[in-house]
């Protein structure tokens, strides 16, 4: 198509040859192949990967979900981060550090992911009031 429409011959080369379809010849066309790699390897970049990729999401908050005074989890950062939303009257400060090693430790346990993941709880008060 890219030659039916006249571009140049290295745009032409570069399409064809990013799937070995064609020997490469110009310049550019090992570096298209590249960035068609790069690209494809991202999370939910393939029909099939983003798939597995929401399950892994869904798995991660539900195993941090499963311990007692959790209220809300969140991952975030592409799956790399989760944020684990706690009871502040019913986890001591204390323990908020110690279920953030707990969640870690089963996550390890449990699951298969790429690199690492930081587990990080938070533990909130808030008081409200209204002056009227």
């Amino acid at each position: 198509m890219a030659k039916k429409y006249k571009e140049h011959p290295d745009v032409v080369n570069a399409i064809g040859a990013h799937h070995d379809e064609m020997e490469m010849t110009a310049l550019i066309s090992p570096i298209i192949q590249a960035c068609d790699a790069i690209s494809g390897s991202r999370p939910g970049a393939r029909r099939e990967m983003m798939e597995s990729y929401i399950k892994r999401l869904k798995q991660l908050e539900e195993t941090a979900g499963a311990f007692k005074g959790v209220n809300q989890t969140y991952a975030i950062q592409a799956g790399r981060e989760l944020r684990v939303i706690v009871d502040a009257e019913n986890v001591s400060d204390e323990r908020a550090g110690e279920l953030s090693f707990e969640i870690s430790q089963k996550i390890e346990k449990e699951m298969q992911y790429p690199g690492q993941i930081k587990v990080t709880v938070i533990r909130e008060m808030r008081s409200v009031a209204y002056a009227k």
